[in-house]
């Protein structure tokens, strides 16, 4: 056991020596290559993170890590069926990544075509712009709360909703309350579906989300169901007008907060999307 220890002591030693040496060769010119490569490198897995940040991606991803610790242990165990049993697994799966992921990929490919792979969060605006369009969507949310006509508004954040826009009907125009009640009027052909706030802009309308799998109460309807589905494969928030009860509701990481009035609504829309704006409307206040 200590020769053992010693000659792993001996290889340690060496290759540090040996990385040493290849230190002393190295010249600015390299070191600066060097630091930018990582730096690449770091931003371009940043970007893949905030892809997938807030998917079902994520869970997949740690399933697959779980599965190549396995991997490692069995094998330190000397657990020889499993060890190959759990390979085969690993290589199977290898193959199928392309295909569990394909969502994913897709998104990041169409983003990269379309030069949005490089650029920054979907809501970094002016401080005075976000707090406009919160002020704009909490106006119709209410006014529609007011005459019990349901509506379903989605803001887009960091992951990519293309892909719930594209069978969706395009708007592209500016974030005003009288927009967001003309789009959702009863009888409107856009009506029913949810529409998709970008930055602050009306992106889509008559969007259809995925509904939420897990089980919930009997008197949240399809739109609520589509609040908690988007809000849970995605980092987006999501606010429900209750056609029946005109109940104000907002969605975020699958969980639902029900029975907001105008003022609690805008605080928390406003937390989620710029903390900046909500100090210095805080200091507004205390200076008045």
């Amino acid at each position: 056991m200590a020769r053992r220890r010693m000659i792993s002591y001996m290889c340690r030693k060496g290759v540090y020596a040996h990385l040493l040496e290849q230190l002393r060769f190295f010249t600015w010119q390299d070191i600066l290559l060097a630091i930018v490569d990582i730096a690449v490198v770091a931003y371009f897995f940043y970007k893949i993170f905030t892809l997938i940040r807030g998917t079902r991606a994520v869970q997949l991803l740690k399933g697959v890590a779980f599965l190549f610790v396995l991997v490692s242990l069995t094998q330190w165990a000397r657990l020889y069926t499993v060890n190959w049993i759990l390979v085969q697994a690993r290589t199977m799966l290898l193959v199928a990544l392309p295909i569990v992921f394909q969502p994913e990929l897709r998104r990041g490919l169409e983003q990269i075509g379309r030069g949005k792979f490089f650029t920054r969060s979907m809501f970094r605006y002016q401080e005075e712009d976000v707090e406009k369009t919160v002020e704009e969507l909490v106006t119709a949310c209410f006014r529609l709360s007011s005459e019990k006509t349901g509506g379903l508004v989605v803001i887009e954040r960091d992951t990519g909703l293309e892909e719930y826009m594209e069978d969706a009907v395009r708007i592209d125009g500016l974030v005003t309350s009288k927009l967001l009640e003309n789009i959702f009027v009863f009888g409107s052909p856009l009506h029913d579906g949810a529409v998709i706030i970008r930055g602050d802009r009306v992106a889509v309308a008559a969007s259809f989300l995925p509904p939420t799998q897990d089980p919930v109460t009997v008197e949240l309807g399809s739109r609520h169901r589509a609040a908690l589905g988007i809000t849970q494969v995605s980092d987006a928030l999501a606010v429900v007008v209750s056609e029946e009860t005109g109940t104000v509701s907002l969605a975020s990481g699958g969980r639902l907060i029900r029975g907001l009035d105008a003022k609690t609504l805008k605080e928390k829309l406003l937390e989620a999307v710029s903390p900046q704006t909500v100090t210095q409307i805080s200091s507004r206040r205390l200076g008045k």
